[in-house]
């Protein structure tokens, strides 16, 4: 939680404010031990944040993606808000054109808009977070309006700015009905984007929701990625398509986002083509233009760039370069600089899972086998040099 810029999959996040009130009964902060902090705590001067964020090594102008304040508070609380204002404005005032990643489900008003409207180059989305749960031991906020007001506000005034639902955690039998979907999706109709996704399903937020009372439909099998199976993902997927509405509906922040911006993914999605079967054929277009394998030599000299390991064993292969022991925060940084999947030896994606966890997936036999395997093609390619 000390953290203050860590690499995320969406991006370079800045996290110099922690502490929240809004009790969601499954925040990430249940398992970094920072749930009973309500009151947002500032742990540097924003300016000094600021600087921290710019001058870090993984930072890239106009390049790299950020995220504001998405690990261990909202952005937009009225204590936080006036920070992720200075955030933005100072990057915009540097001539700065780097997408950045807003993620709040709290009140954002007509002149908040104005104030964002009024940046000239970075460039902002706001990424709402609403499920749709309607029982308040989950979700305290969803006695309120708040969230879809924000929404239907945002979309109301935006213009350069970029307005996306993120509907999230989806979680059988809290919110999974058609009705819950249908009206999910109908306040989707007004935005620029829909982001669907899971829960992620760790001990702590489990025991905590258990002991409210809430059933979590999930067992003891404790995930690294989010949960939501195959078959959620289709009904998902099934309830947008009749619902009829124009709005793109994306599996990945990064996809909505750069659709947003009329830019391709910049985590290289297409790499994991079953993610793209429902995205738009424009952004398609775009992805495909821009992805491309970096050579061998082109990864030694990203890895040089970030000051990591030159002898990390990699791999390029079709869609995404295979490695080991770099750590997810390295990654990352990887791949928003090559716009390339950058996978781990021992976590390779499984086929049709879309990166989350396998529950409510079973892996066939050619994804057992590729699994099997994994580590051998990697040392294998250690003995060699292709350049």
């Amino acid at each position: 939680m000390a953290q203050i810029v860590t690499n995320r999959k969406s991006g370079l996040s800045l996290n110099h404010i922690i502490g929240c009130p809004l009790d969601c009964g499954y925040c990430v902060r249940h398992f970094w031990g920072n749930f009973e902090q309500k009151i947002p705590q500032l742990l540097i001067p924003t300016e000094d944040a600021v600087e921290m964020l710019l001058t870090h090594r993984e930072f890239r102008p106009h390049t790299t993606p950020v995220q504001l304040f998405n690990k261990a508070t909202d952005p937009m609380l009225p204590g936080v808000k006036p920070h992720t204002f200075a955030v933005l404005e100072e990057m915009d005032r540097r001539g700065l054109s780097n997408l950045v990643l807003v993620i709040t489900r709290f009140h954002v008003t007509a002149d908040d808009m104005a104030r964002l409207e009024r940046l000239r180059h970075v460039r902002p989305t706001l990424l709402f977070t609403y499920s749709g749960i309607e029982d308040a031991r989950i979700e305290p906020i969803a006695k309120s309006t708040t969230t879809v007001d924000s929404i239907l506000n945002a979309a109301r005034h935006r213009e350069r700015s970029r307005v996306i639902l993120y509907w999230r955690p989806i979680v059988p039998g809290w919110n999974d009905t058609p009705e819950t979907m249908a009206g999910v999706l109908e306040v989707g109709r007004h935005v620029n984007a829909i982001v669907f996704t899971g829960y992620y399903h760790k001990e702590e937020n489990a025991g905590h929701l258990r002991d409210l009372g809430v059933e979590v439909p999930y067992g003891t099998g404790w995930e690294r990625r989010k949960v939501l199976p195959a078959e959620v993902d289709a009904r998902v997927v099934q309830a947008w398509k009749d619902s009829g509405i124009a709005t793109p509906l994306f599996r990945k922040a990064s996809c909505g986002v750069t659709y947003a911006h009329r830019e391709a993914d910049y985590n290289g999605h297409l790499g994991v083509p079953e993610l793209c079967d429902i995205c738009p054929a424009a952004q398609l277009a775009r992805c495909t233009d821009a992805h491309r394998a970096p050579t061998r030599a082109e990864f030694r000299a990203a890895l040089e760039s970030f000051g990591y390991d030159e002898t990390t064993p990699f791999l390029v292969e079709d869609g995404h370069v295979l490695t080991h022991a770099l750590g997810e925060q390295r990654r990352y940084a990887l791949q928003h600089a090559l716009g390339y999947q950058i996978w781990e030896v021992d976590h390779p994606h499984l086929h049709a899972a879309h990166g989350r966890a396998l529950q409510g997936y079973e892996p066939g036999e050619d994804d057992l086998r590729v699994l099997a395997d994994a580590r051998d093609r990697l040392t294998e390619s250690a003995r060699y040099d292709d350049d």
